[in-house]
């Protein structure tokens, strides 16, 4: 059985009303008459909403409806508005609506009308539609060219019927599917990267940016990429127009004493002994933009109090002033310290920590994806040719040298990208013709493993065993395999993440692996728990 046609929408208090007496009302096009006299579309019922003043038109339009369709049933909704310009209102009068209507799915078409109605009635019925309280699809209507001599001929305009299911237009969906992967390559500075911890993470990081105004925690080792990062969720949110301000990067390990404050809240003039004229300060200048405060565990007790007033508050004092100043900015903090520690040595306001840790991720360190080495070498090598001038290339077994280094447990990466980046760097600034050699290469990994050594024990560059394990007791082979194992913990944040970096290929092979109880053993074995090495 054919489903029947059910049409959902306002009575047209202008379209659909009646301006001249007799015949002539039918030379003028009427939306919710007009779809009436088509022959390709038949309508079951209309459910028209109207208002008891305007009931006079309403007779009329069901009287004229009945003469071009008599098997159309007019049913009329009263839906008395105090304004119906009024967003709240008109939307919760439809919701209640529509809350207690009965829709037949299985026997009834229902089709939501636009044209009629003022625009924030339309605007209404659009998100009900589109968010299936409403489980229909849109009827626009449009009239004739020209109405005087196409009424006259049978031509009563045109019908448009839109779907929101946007799954059935797959173009689209491949469309709005492609925006989001830019803006996550975005995020990402345009790095294909591998690390599929990361890739979800940055993922989570797209949405999070173009959906909410709170707070974003960014923590993970100095160079790790957390400044560059807060740019680029700035710059994505300002391209979708989240944001019209300013992007103020403000480190606060320089913030020391009295000036930590009017740096970041501003300062009256003559406030204090040098106070010459009147400072806005940092929070002022993010006003509606994105405010990133980069280490923000080193700010001060009473600086912290002052942040979270201005957060909750979007108001605080300057410094020496009487009179509030507003800002409204999105926060992104960032930090190498674990906050939790500092909170419970007293260090960082528990409220506050609890403000800005609404939505936290932690950048994982260089060594931590080392299968994103290859494709950031690749970026950098970009950047720094563009920084000299001139296309700068490896040579192929250069190329394969610099990378076996860079993938190995020997390359430290203690600074991270910044290590990275420094070395790319130099080795295109001595590449003589833009080509790097072997020996370039081999000259900036005995650069690197300087840079990495232990000082107090030029030797051994990353062994280091704690004081609870009798070194005498074992042999020089297993205190070097215990040394390695420790110096990739001391890379990780914990246990789990130390032991999928220490058995990445022998836990393929194991149907439920338990990286972390692996470790916990070897570990035990020398009388050691986490806890015991140096993080």
């Amino acid at each position: 059985m054919k489903k029947q046609n059910v049409v959902i929408g306002f009575l047209g208090t202008v379209l659909d009303a009646v301006q001249s007496r007799g015949d002539g009302r039918w030379r003028k096009w009427r939306p919710n008459i007009a779809m009436n006299q088509r022959d390709d579309f038949h309508i079951h019922r209309m459910e028209l909403f109207i208002q008891e003043k305007f009931w006079g038109l309403a007779k009329q339009v069901r009287a004229d409806i009945q003469q071009v369709s008599p098997e159309t049933e007019v049913n009329f909704v009263p839906l008395e508005l105090a304004n119906p310009w009024d967003f709240s209102e008109v939307y919760t009068a439809l919701h209640d609506w529509s809350s207690a209507y009965h829709f037949d799915l299985d026997n009834e078409n229902y089709l939501t009308h636009i044209t009629t109605g003022t625009h924030v009635a339309q605007i209404c019925l659009f998100l009900l539609v589109e968010s299936r309280q409403i489980p229909s699809v849109l009827l626009q209507t449009s009239p004739p060219k020209n109405q005087n001599k196409s009424m006259d001929t049978g031509d009563v305009g045109a019908i448009e019927i839109i779907d929101l299911d946007l799954a059935r237009y797959d173009a689209l969906a491949q469309r709005l599917a492609a925006v989001r992967d830019d803006a996550v390559l975005y995020l990402k500075s345009g790095i294909s990267t591998q690390n599929p911890q990361f890739n979800q993470m940055i993922a989570e990081i797209e949405q999070v940016a173009l959906n909410s105004p709170s707070p974003i925690l960014l923590s993970g080792a100095t160079g790790a990429g957390k400044s560059m990062l807060a740019r680029r969720i700035y710059e994505l949110k300002k391209a979708r127009h989240w944001v019209s301000g300013s992007f103020v990067d403000v480190n606060c390990a320089v913030l020391r004493g009295d000036g930590a404050a009017s740096a970041l809240f501003g300062h009256k003039k003559g406030a204090f002994t040098g106070a010459a004229d009147k400072r806005d300060g940092w929070l002022k200048t993010a006003d509606q933009g994105v405010l990133f405060l980069d280490e923000i565990g080193e700010l001060g007790l009473d600086e912290q109090a002052m942040l979270l007033k201005a957060i909750e508050e979007k108001r605080f004092y300057p410094v020496g002033s009487d009179s509030e100043v507003s800002s409204s900015f999105q926060l992104i903090a960032g930090t190498n310290r674990d906050l939790r520690h500092e909170v419970r040595a007293g260090r960082f306001r528990e409220d506050l920590f609890a403000r800005i840790n609404i939505w936290h991720y932690r950048l994982p360190s260089l060594c931590e994806r080392r299968e994103d080495i290859e494709p950031n070498i690749v970026h950098q090598l970009a950047l720094v040719s563009q920084e000299l001038g001139r296309a700068t290339r490896f040579n192929r077994e250069a190329q394969a040298a610099y990378l076996d280094f860079a993938l190995s447990e020997q390359a430290l990466w203690r600074g991270n990208f910044r290590d990275l980046a420094a070395s790319i760097m130099r080795l295109a600034t001595l590449a003589p013709q833009g080509r790097i050699s072997l020996e370039l290469v081999q000259a900036e990994i005995e650069r690197l493993k300087y840079l990495w050594q232990d000082v107090e024990n030029p030797q051994k560059t990353h062994f280091r065993l704690p004081e609870k394990v009798n070194a005498a007791q074992w042999d020089e082979f297993d205190k070097m395999q215990l040394a390695n194992v420790l110096a990739v913990c001391r890379q990780h944040k914990n246990l789990a993440d130390a032991g999928r970096a220490l058995f990445g290929v022998s836990r393929l092979a194991k149907a439920k692996p338990n990286d972390s109880d692996r470790l916990r053993k070897y570990l035990a074995k020398f009388g050691l728990t986490w806890q015991d090495i140096d993080v």
